[in-house]
């Protein structure tokens, strides 16, 4: 409280407390507390709004007073990226939630974005229906994966949480609600669900010219379209970041000014990985597919980068068709003493397995196989003959599988590059920081995340990125810091060389003029 009545007068910031429990609701306003950051930027006041309309009426609010707003999901990934410039009003959209008209045999179905991704899940479940999306962060809400463009392993086949996309609605700076693309109810031929309190004044994407009027560029194979400004998105897809979404594909520069194929979804992509710099998430239109009913993941032990890298292209070359191929490098440790016998029935007939032998593992390359039954038991053990004696097959994960390998504290990296390049960054990364590091992620799409010491000091991670990113830079990847230490995110660039910068202060002008959404959060200090 002492800190909003610092920035503010006394009186008025009473006043603005007062509304916003008008707003909302008196249990769901109040002033911010030490726990209420967004990458260490402490927020003045907390919103919880209970629909569409409220979350409307706290942007006008914001916007009839100057102040910033900064949506929150769950907050499991409120500290990646940088700092904003200044945090007045922070939007939780907890309430924002909701699986809305998906009957059994719908192929889309309209989330609130602040329902967690787990209940979306297990409401499809009850109808044997899954959203292909499988974000590594517990208890991420759908906005917050979107907000992320955050992606798991099955990004391999399925694309990115955005190319999942069919529609949104948004609110802009102004506190007008937008849809674009198609709305879930929309495509079931139904009335669009009620905000419960109201609703603002609902408007379409513009039309040619228009800052709204966009067109979505396809998803593309294995990856997919990559995130905004996300943590997702092999370095060759779309997304501001590698070059995509402003770049010379379809869905380039004539984005923003409305000069797309298809109408309104490059909108909802400019969306994707923006962290809420460009517009507060209302729902999210969202392909569901069926659970499979078969899935087995085949992993064989693997000692170097190079080694990763022609297994990689055996996996691709093999006609399995996977739904993900996903590499866990961790730092290397002795196996204990004890080995299991070659009896065993987990290594029967691999006498080279290095549970037998004692030679210690590096890591693990898994591929998951999804399918009918037979069908996928019948590849699994097709892949297990061309990944030779070592491979062996389970019907259950490996521990590590769907999970980043940071820790809080540490220096997170994101790298992104064509696959076959993969190992020359692994390879790279090791070089310049003179050891092993915690390597894993989507192998097969060419995106992995690692994690350097948070004890490392600033200047020394600098120098780290530099080397890293002067070997990616030829070879059309990149290297992003996704979230570090105050020190670290102070001291180095978080994002590396953008060359679609003046492409993303375009956009930034034209979705948020007056920079009152999370400024400062996206690359450029937008």
């Amino acid at each position: 409280m002492a800190d909003a009545a610092r920035s503010t007068d006394r009186l008025e910031a009473l006043d603005i407390t007062r509304k916003l429990a008008a707003i909302c609701g008196d249990p769901f306003a109040r002033f911010a507390g030490p726990a209420d950051e967004v990458a260490g930027r402490t927020a003045r006041w907390v919103a919880v709004p209970g629909g569409p309309h409220a979350a409307a009426e706290v942007l006008r609010l914001a916007a009839a007073h100057d102040l910033t707003v900064v949506p929150r999901g769950a907050g499991t990934k409120i500290d990646w990226g940088a700092a904003p410039a200044q945090v007045d009003i922070m939007l939780d959209t907890g309430r924002l939630a909701g699986v809305w008209h998906e009957p059994r045999d719908a192929a889309v179905a309209e989330i609130g974005a602040g329902t967690p991704l787990r209940a979306v899940q297990a409401t499809l479940g009850r109808t044997n229906r899954r959203l292909p999306v499988d974000a590594p962060s517990p208890g991420a809400t759908l906005g917050g994966v979107l907000a992320a463009d955050e992606s798991g392993p099955l990004r391999h086949r399925h694309g990115s949480p955005c190319a999942q996309l069919v529609g949104v609605r948004y609110l802009d700076a102004d506190g007008e609600l937008v849809s674009v693309g198609e709305s879930g109810t929309e495509a079931l031929g139904r009335a669009t669900p009620g905000s419960g309190g109201g609703r603002a004044s609902e408007r379409g994407p513009a039309g040619d010219g228009g800052a709204a009027g966009a067109a979505g560029s396809a998803g593309r194979g294995a990856g997919g379209p990559a995130g905004v400004f996300g943590p997702g998105g092999p370095a060759d897809g779309p997304g501001w970041g590698a070059g995509g979404a402003f770049g010379d594909g379809p869905g380039g520069g004539d984005a923003i000014l409305g000069r797309g194929e298809v109408p309104g979804l490059d909108v909802a992509r400019l969306l994707c990985g923006s962290q809420g710099g460009l517009g507060v998430l209302v729902s999210a239109t969202m392909r569901v597919h069926a659970v499979p009913a078969g899935r087995l993941w085949v992993s064989r032990p693997v000692w170097t980068p190079l080694e990763v890298h022609d297994l990689v292209r055996a996996v691709l070359a093999a006609g399995v068709d996977p739904a993900a191929v996903e590499l866990d490098l961790p730092v290397p440790v002795p196996l204990p003493r004890r080995r299991i016998p070659a009896t065993h029935p987990s290594v029967i007939n691999r006498p080279d397995h290095p549970a037998v032998t004692g030679r210690p593992a590096a890591g693990s390359l898994v591929v998951l196989l999804e399918g009918g039954p037979a069908d996928v038991t019948e590849r699994a053990e097709r892949l297990a003959a061309v990944l030779g004696a070592e491979a062996m097959i389970s019907h259950h994960a490996p521990e590590w599988w769907g999970r980043y390998p940071f820790a809080p504290g540490d220096t997170a990296l994101r790298i992104e590059v064509p696959i076959n390049d993969l190992h020359a960054a692994v390879y790279a990364l090791r070089d310049a920081t003179g050891s092993p590091v915690p390597v894993r992620g989507s192998a097969g799409s060419g995106t992995v995340h690692a994690a350097l010491s948070g004890a490392l000091p600033p200047e020394r991670v600098a120098s780290i990125l530099t080397a890293v990113r002067s070997v990616l830079i030829a070879r059309r990847g990149r290297c992003v810091v996704v979230a570090a230490p105050a020190a670290v995110r102070r001291a180095v660039d978080l994002w590396g060389e953008l060359p679609t910068l003046p492409r993303l202060r375009s956009a930034k002008a034209h979705l948020d003029p007056h920079h009152r959404l999370a400024p400062g959060r996206l690359p450029g200090g937008l």
